[in-house]
């Protein structure tokens, strides 16, 4: 809320030198859409930073209560939507925001028509996006990666993790990551880790994450380091690789060794799998992430749940983590999988990369809007 007053000053000096000042603003920066209203040749519109999906699971949720269902043309919302997803604090924050975006001119979504078009239509039946311009833009990540081999330019250094994958065969990697905001305990460490193990799945697992107590602590005893089991990494030693630093998601992700990935289905990470045709072993830790694993689970069928959110509390064995992997890398349900998966990938990448493509047609569509003369 402090960005207020200076976001303030900039539009309106923008708004001097200029004949039209657009703003896209996040959903919970809603104060942004308030200043720009308040400037005659300003308009804003909000970009959802999540699904349409949860979108459409909040606002079910809101007026509904929790009672699960609800079909427009053949859409049908799935039964027992997940619950408790945030905290009250954070409710209140997310609804205070969305009472100031009635003042938006549009709105601008990260996803595409293959991936929730119906969802989409659905959503622009609700009160907060009847009669606004709204545009599907996604997905906005990279979706042509060019994987460098090991004996390109010297100057393009690769991550150590892409040569050991160029030498596994396809399909067969199981990438592993949760997320930079995520905290397993050490005991859920240990039980993932020994899961990982027993499956005999290769895979490669980016356990960095949130591995502090404290992400800002400048003080090294106040960095949490991550103990893996006694000798785990000798025994997993060309079977598994840890990475303990950042990782190259996208180029993983686009790898053709890579044939799934563990998430705890944050949107980007969702979008980033669905567009490489990866599927995906959903494990949600909270707020848009249970309903993105409905979405990638129940609807798409590009993905398995590790953990049901209710059972949230609960710590998942490695009996569990095992079942999980072995069902998503190693049988008959997850070959199906991983065939679905593929086939939405390519749906997914033409919505931007032809011309003829859907998000392409959205941008341009928006691109326009905003040009125009009057």
């Amino acid at each position: 809320m402090h960005l207020r007053q200076p976001l303030a000053e900039l539009l309106r000096s923008l708004a001097s030198t200029s004949r039209r000042v657009v703003v896209i603003h996040d959903t919970l920066m809603a104060f942004a859409s308030l200043e720009a209203q308040s400037i005659p040749n300003a308009e804003s519109y909000a970009f959802r930073s999540v699904s349409a999906f949860a979108c459409l699971v909040h606002q079910l949720k809101s007026n509904n209560g929790n009672n699960g269902r609800a079909s427009s043309k053949g859409v049908v919302i799935p039964h027992d939507l997940p619950i408790n997803c945030f905290s009250n604090q954070f409710l209140d924050f997310i609804n205070r925001q969305f009472r100031s975006l009635s003042s938006t001119a549009g709105e601008l979504f990260n996803t595409c028509s293959p991936v929730e078009g119906p969802y989409l239509d659905l959503l622009g039946q609700k009160p907060l996006l009847v009669n606004k311009k709204r545009w599907a833009v996604g997905p906005l990540n990279p979706v042509s990666i060019n994987i460098v081999g090991a004996n390109s330019s010297p100057y393009h250094r690769r991550h150590k993790c892409l040569e050991w994958l160029d030498k596994q065969a396809m399909d067969s990697v199981l990438y592993v990551s949760f997320g930079t905001m995520t905290s397993l305990s050490d005991a859920q460490i240990g039980e993932l880790a020994i899961g990982l193990e027993r499956s005999k799945q290769r895979f490669i697992w980016v356990l960095r994450e949130a591995d502090r107590g404290d992400i800002y602590a400048e003080d090294e005893k106040e960095v949490r380091r991550i103990e893996l089991p006694h000798g785990y990494e000798e025994r997993v030693n060309g079977v598994g690789v840890i990475v303990r630093d950042w990782a190259p998601q996208l180029d993983i992700l686009a790898h053709s060794s890579t044939g799934g990935f563990m998430s705890h289905c944050g949107w980007n990470s969702c979008m980033e799998s669905m567009s490489m045709g990866v599927p995906i072993a959903a494990w949600p830790m909270h707020s848009d992430q249970p309903s993105n694993t409905i979405l990638v689970t129940q609807i798409l069928k590009v993905g398995i749940v590790v953990r049901e959110w209710e059972r949230r509390e609960e710590l998942v064995s490695s009996t569990d983590v095992e079942s999980a992997v072995r069902k998503l890398m190693a049988s008959d349900e997850g070959k199906s999988m991983r065939a679905r998966a593929k086939t939405l990938g390519v749906d997914v990448c033409n919505t931007v990369l032809s011309k003829e493509g859907t998000s392409t047609a959205e941008l341009d569509s928006f691109i326009a809007h905003i040009s125009r003369d009057s």
